[in-house]
């Protein structure tokens, strides 16, 4: 944790997201009932509502922050989802071998090859709209690519001696695969999980824009669904969209700083270095400066 802190993008994403999550867990205690008609509709914002009401006369505020909690626990959950799922067919597929994995990995290059949006789409549009279907519907189309990366890192690992040293003590396969190879995984599982958690939450918002969740929910999607029914562009209700909007930038913005920083502390490679320019001895903006004077 020390080290993950003394990055400066890590820092910066960690900042951002732990915002969030304060926000999704406390902000609802704080603000007053999404539902609750509260005004004239369209109104900008004021002392009294002080990010205007929506086209049905709520409180932007108040559904902006309810709908953090929904749309980031959509997001975690999914990212849980398709992690877990991911890890452990690669996982599987990596370590057996054989035809295990021929049959895992003609599997998951199925799942690759579909299209995800339509299939996403359809499926969305098919079953009973909710948080667990979008859950479902993220998941069943997003651990295929995640499985693949984990098949390749678990063939990399499964020829180490502390392997060999589990399969000659009698450890059961799964447990192998679930307690030794896994774990060691560590980075590459949390760097994963925080992108697939940053896919969930742009897929939930953009289904749920286009109507294909449970539109009585308070989310960040359905805020904008409701806006775009709203006409709020036509009547230039800015209000009633840009607080969702930005919230869903800084997220996504958090999750991916977040996302470097671990991926230079555990690649030093990828550390910023500094520009050619500086790095070359003696060149310096001084002699520059003043032959421009």
């Amino acid at each position: 944790m020390r080290t993950l802190l003394e990055n400066r993008k890590a820092r910066i994403g960690l900042a951002v997201v732990v915002a969030f999550v304060l926000l999704a867990a406390v902000g609802p205690l704080l603000v007053s009932d999404p539902t609750d008609f509260v005004g004239a509709p369209h109104q900008s914002p004021s002392a009294a509502h002080w990010l205007g009401t929506t086209g049905q006369g709520q409180d932007v505020l108040a559904q902006t922050v309810v709908g953090a909690r929904t749309t980031l626990l959509v997001g975690v959950l999914t990212g849980l989802g398709v992690i877990g799922l991911g890890a452990l067919v690669g996982g599987i597929a990596g370590y057996f071998g054989g035809r295990i994995d021929d049959a895992l990995t003609l599997l998951i290059n199925v799942f690759l090859v579909l299209p995800g949006l339509p299939l996403m789409v359809v499926l969305a549009a098919w079953l009973p709209p909710g948080p667990g279907t979008i859950i479902g519907v993220l998941i069943l189309t997003g651990w295929a690519w995640n499985a693949r990366v984990f098949r390749a890192q678990t063939l990399s690992i499964r020829s180490r001696d502390f392997i060999a040293a589990a399969i000659i003590s009698g450890e059961h396969p799964l447990r192998i695969v679930v307690v030794e190879i896994l774990p060691n995984m560590a980075s590459l599982l949390v760097a994963s999980f925080i992108g697939a958690t940053l896919y969930a939450i742009g897929a939930q918002v953009g289904l749920e824009f286009l109507g294909l969740g449970d539109v009585s929910a308070v989310t960040w999607g359905t805020n904008l669904y409701w806006a775009s029914n709203d006409a709020a562009l036509l009547t230039g209700s800015w209000w009633t969209f840009v607080p969702t909007g930005v919230g869903i930038a800084l997220v996504g913005f958090g999750l991916t700083m977040l996302n470097f920083g671990i991926d230079e502390l555990t690649n030093p490679r990828l550390a910023a270095r500094r520009s050619p320019l500086h790095s070359r001895p003696g060149l310096s903006a001084t002699p520059v400066a003043r032959e421009l004077r």
